[in-house]
């Protein structure tokens, strides 16, 4: 439980999150399905534009910016990742060194404004305008050794700016102060004066934009359409491209999580239903967006927990056993307060083994949709 009695929300739990992002591949299957989009943007000068809604700990937008510097090498990049969590922020800054050295005429922001806010990197509340803590900072040098030395003396800047606190009504975490870090070479200073984005302006007009897991499964579709894809899709700029991923189920992961609590169902809201709702939100602007549901075919995609090749057909060992218990729990967004009867029985190793082998491995579905907005 937190100290206020609330009980942790899965995105809270560190040890949950980096036993996850470590063990499965799901970032990286889910950033092969994102470069795939690159095929189809062209970008306008002064840049192309990319916004992670939900940065987490960086990989997935790292492995978008890779693949961007190879279609593109010379054409500047504007990249903006929403995130509120400052130990996120702090692993993505780790990701960012040979990014300024490989494609060194990139703009990169970071920020904890929420999804309303963020794309635009303007807030919406009046009286917190003057108050946005807007952090430029131009680093000196050309090698990946100089960037992530000056990168990790941000620190005491980002303790400032990253401090949260939870909702009343809600127990979300919400900033305390809107904050935006801005990062770039000192060196491409002037050519970049036009691609950085400045105090007080409001642009967004992406060209892409991720949208991967940014919300709690069991919230209905309103509210996720309002929360995250309503402003996400606005965001585009003509041409542009927004991929959504959320889990989907119909998996090992869930066949084990039901192995305790029969009656789970998180993944109520599929993608039809969110587009039926965008739709319907987009209103007389509708017209100018194209929705790809995709079939099933095309849309599920599959990722893994890693074992040894021939560990499953043996005898699993008990940290494959945790990590794999843990994936599943953490897929499903099962609240630590629900875990404490299983986790005092015992049983729920068994139940692991077992799926392992029933299945031959651990593997996930997600489901994919894009968004695109009408040339």
């Amino acid at each position: 439980m937190s100290t206020d009695g609330r009980p942790f929300r899965f995105y809270d739990n560190r040890q949950k999150y980096l036993s996850f992002v470590t063990t499965c591949n799901e970032k990286w299957k889910v950033a092969e399905r994102c470069i795939a989009e690159l095929q189809y943007v062209s970008p306008t000068p002064p840049a192309l534009r990319i916004f992670d809604a939900g940065m987490g700990d960086g990989t997935l937008l790292s492995h978008v910016m890779r693949a961007t510097h190879k279609a593109f090498p010379t054409v500047p990049l504007y990249v903006v990742g929403k995130e509120i969590s400052l130990e996120d922020i702090r692993l993505s800054l780790e990701k960012l060194p040979d990014r300024f050295v490989e494609h060194p005429a990139s703009v990169i922001v970071f920020t904890n404004m929420y999804y309303a806010e963020s794309p635009w990197l303007k807030v919406r509340n009046p009286d917190m305008m003057n108050k946005v803590n807007w952090i430029d900072v131009p680093l000196n040098g050309d090698t990946a050794a100089e960037f992530g030395a000056q990168l990790r003396g941000l620190d005491t800047q980002l303790l400032d700016g990253w401090q949260v606190k939870a909702s009343e009504k809600t127990g979300n975490p919400l900033y305390v102060q809107p904050s935006v870090l801005v990062l770039y070479r000192e060196d491409h200073k002037f050519s970049l004066d036009s691609v950085k984005p400045k105090k007080g302006e409001s642009r967004a007009d992406y060209d892409l934009i991720l949208v991967s897991q940014p919300w709690r499964a069991r919230m209905d579709a309103k509210f996720k359409v309002q929360k995250v894809l309503e402003p996400m899709t606005r965001g585009l700029a003509p041409g542009g491209r927004a991929i959504v991923t959320q889990s989907s189920g119909n998996d090992p992961g869930l066949d084990l999580v039901r192995q305790i609590w029969p009656d789970a169902d998180p993944f109520k809201v599929n993608r039809h239903e969110l587009i039926e709702v965008l739709r319907e939100h987009m209103g007389n602007t509708v017209s100018d967006y194209r929705f790809h549901a995709i079939s099933d075919s095309e849309s599920i995609l599959s990722y893994q927990m890693h074992t040894l090749p021939d560990e499953i057909e043996s005898n699993i060992g008990t940290s494959t056993l945790f990590a794999a218990w843990n994936a599943a729990v953490y897929v499903a967004q099962i609240e630590d307060d629900r875990l404490e009867s299983a986790l005092t029985s015992g049983a729920y190793l068994e139940h692991t083994e077992r799926v392992l082998k029933k299945y031959g491995g651990l593997w996930f579905n997600d489901e994919v949709f894009v968004v695109s907005r009408n040339d």
